[in-house]
């Protein structure tokens, strides 16, 4: 054994020093010292941007990082955000590959992980006129009223009976927008008038979760490729059981539409009719009989695959975060309710044309994002080709890991940027400061579905602070830790106390 250790570093010496003598000096950033093969992986810790933003504290808003064979570029500061998104915005438009891109993605089909070029622009052209345009986010806006309605439906069941009731929050907010991103997608709810209703409603979400909600961005075996190729943890093993589970899923979503839709036109003549919403898979059903070398099977299941994958979680924990601060800070939830009960009464439930006339709701939204963005580091992206950042070299390939969560933080940026103060987002948000406030991302690779996802928080927020009153469980200020996971979910779920509000239960008694 002890001949094996000289042995290897013998190698690790050899390896260094042919290293160091043909390595081209270049100007890359600041960075800490590395070791042989892992990198700087020994550096990071649980949560990652709490790790990179420790390192950038000390090394500088632009650092160079190695994740084994991987170069990354961590940046946290809006001047490099600028340099990245705007100078150099078509240098960073790509995505590296990973495993879960290889996997997952129907060959980088999807629009979020496929590579910049033709492909790409006819697939987030595809995504923004049928998906996230502002008439197709008008189209489903009776969706999100409808569930939402049934949100509120639900909080008054559990409610009514015994008065004050313990409720949870992230079972609920699931639900919704689980509900919600299925209607829009495949035109159906996830259960259907069910006989045990809540029951068969807990077995679904638990099912859609277990396939849908494990975030797969990157593992140990795209630093060590290596790793992949012995089968190490049965990582790949487990993934492709995942994307096989995720497949017939959609498989299934797809044929049953294709089946309706072919039936139907055959008993009649295929005439819209007025009023009808048609789903995005039927929308995408009917572009791929105009052009099916475009619009294939994989467009149409990689397109279902995103909504659900981006668009139900994120929005969920949004919901969860806002609710909490609002629980830690009454005064503001009081201020919230002020503003709707003076704008919308309570003859009726709040609806998405009255949202434009409730700004303090909005900025209670906002500031949630800053303090707890959904995706802290933002998705990666991938250098094509040379360029500069901040003065130094970037290479060629190598990963650019953007500390949203560190900028929205950053004390030289914000005043008081640990507060919750929803009173900084009042009045105009100057069109720069994009570049300091991220919860979306920048540039060409921004999510799409910001609007779609922001109109439905602020309407199941605002309905539930207009229809009862809320209460933490005990004296303490809810807890606010985050948990460990690529999206930043709560550590624990929100269980919060609800009382419908007394002047309102006549309206809650007709849902």
């Amino acid at each position: 054994m002890e001949n094996l250790y000289h042995f290897l570093g013998i190698i690790f010496f050899i390896f260094l020093t042919i290293k160091l003598l043909t390595q081209r000096k270049q100007n890359l950033p600041p960075s800490p010292f590395t070791l042989p093969i892992v990198g700087h992986l020994h550096l990071i810790k649980n949560p990652l941007y709490q790790s990179l933003e420790t390192l950038s504290s000390k090394y500088g808003p632009v650092l160079f990082l190695r994740f084994g064979c991987r170069r990354v570029l961590v940046i946290s500061s809006p001047s490099a955000v600028e340099e990245c998104f705007n100078k150099n915005d078509i240098i960073f438009a790509n995505r590296p590959r990973t495993m879960a891109g290889d996997l997952l993605t129907y060959n980088y089909v999807a629009f979020v992980w496929a590579p910049y070029g033709p492909l790409w622009r006819n697939l987030r052209r595809l995504s923004v006129v049928e998906i996230f345009s502002s008439k197709s986010v008008q189209r489903f806006s009776s969706i999100r009223e409808e569930e939402v309605a049934n949100f509120i439906r639900h909080l008054f069941k559990v409610s009514a009976a015994n008065g004050t009731q313990k409720v949870d929050l992230k079972y609920l907010s699931c639900l919704l927008t689980t509900n919600v991103m299925l209607r829009v997608v495949a035109g159906r709810r996830g259960v259907d008038d069910a006989t045990d209703m809540e029951a068969e409603e807990k077995v679904f979400l638990r099912e859609f979760k277990n396939i849908f909600f494990p975030n797969l961005a990157t593992n140990i075996c795209d630093f060590f490729p290596i790793l992949r190729r012995v089968g190490f943890k049965g990582i790949e093993k487990n993934m492709r059981e995942l994307h096989r589970r995720r497949e017939e899923y959609i498989r299934n979503l797809v044929d049953e539409i294709r089946l309706r839709k072919t039936s139907s036109s055959a008993d009649v003549p295929e005439i819209e009719e007025e009023g009808k919403n048609p789903s995005l898979i039927e929308k995408l059903l009917s572009i791929q009989e105009e052009d099916p070398d475009f619009c294939s099977n994989k467009v149409i299941k990689s397109m279902a695959l995103m909504m659900f994958v981006a668009g139900t979680e994120t929005t969920a924990v949004t919901m969860e975060w806002a609710m909490s601060l609002l629980l830690n800070h009454p005064e503001a939830l009081q201020k919230v309710r002020a503003e709707i009960v003076s704008h919308v009464g309570h003859e009726r439930l709040l609806n998405e044309s009255d949202l434009a006339k409730l700004p303090y709701l909005r900025c209670v939204v906002s500031e949630t994002l800053r303090l707890y963005p959904p995706a802290p580091v933002l998705l990666p992206h991938c250098s094509s080709e040379d360029c500069m950042v901040g003065g130094y070299e970037i290479p060629k390939g190598t990963q650019l890991l953007v500390n949203a969560w560190a900028i929205h933080r950053d004390p030289s940026i914000w005043e008081e940027p640990t507060k919750f103060k929803p009173e900084r987002f009042e009045g105009a948000f100057v069109e720069k400061e994009g570049l300091k406030y991220l919860p979306f991302g920048l540039g060409r690779r921004a999510c799409p579905g910001a609007t779609m996802g922001m109109r439905l928080v602020l309407l199941a927020l605002g309905a539930a602070v207009q229809c009862f009153e809320w209460e933490k469980e005990g004296p303490e200020k809810v807890d606010m830790s985050p948990g460990t996971g690529t999206v930043m979910s709560r550590a624990r779920p929100l269980e919060a106390l609800c009382c419908p509000r007394p002047d309102l239960i006549k309206l809650l008694s007709q849902f």
